[in-house]
């Protein structure tokens, strides 16, 4: 399948129909086509038992999607996980911004940028009320001593930007709440 061809003003997530199946991962963020390599396995097993442990706490009515789109206007980020209302198309290719509750991006050396400059702003302006971000690299602004992975739980202000409410290093339980109840240690999350 030949790569599709964008329109004079730039990609959009109706384009991704279109894209190959190739074992690479495609989204649109602010009508650019962003391309990444498939995960690494320590990326995908502290994506999979997050998934496990917020299945195990979530409130009647609440679903946990990995690896799909989030519809923003023309836009479509994939968070690599995201708790959504359960009343969502369940055949539709993403979701609709208005539908997601949280988002959790687990960075890694070919997402970095988007990861923590680009996704958190594009998800705010959406209204999407809470953002994760983990760190499971050594990463610029590690705390000496702070042990990996580190979590950055993200809420919504007033303003539309977000506001860092936990900073939580491997080894160290937190209990968060929102967008519901649920006491973590990042540490938990990998081998």
């Amino acid at each position: 399948m030949a790569m599709p061809v964008p329109r004079a003003d730039g990609w959009t997530a109706a384009d991704l129909e279109h894209m190959p199946e190739d074992g690479l991962r495609y989204e649109v963020l602010n009508g650019q086509l962003v391309v990444h390599a498939a995960p690494k396995p320590r990326h995908q097993l502290l994506i999979r038992w997050l998934g496990r442990a917020l299945d195990a706490v979530l409130p009647p009515n609440y679903l946990v999607l990995e690896g799909v789109g989030v519809l923003i206007g023309d836009d479509e980020p994939i968070p690599d996980l995201m708790v959504v209302s359960d009343s969502i198309e369940l055949d539709a290719r993403g979701v609709p911004a208005q539908e997601v509750e949280l988002v959790v991006e687990v960075v890694s050396r070919s997402t970095t940028l988007q990861d923590r400059m680009v996704k958190p702003v594009v998800y705010a302006e959406a209204g999407i009320p809470n953002y994760w971000r983990f760190e499971p690299n050594p990463f610029k602004g590690q705390l000496s001593g702070e042990s990996l992975p580190v979590l950055f739980a993200h809420e919504l202000g007033a303003d539309y930007t977000y506001q860092l409410t936990h900073r939580v290093a491997a080894g160290n339980a937190v209990t968060l709440h929102s967008p519901f109840e649920f006491t973590i240690d990042p540490g938990s999350l990998l081998p």
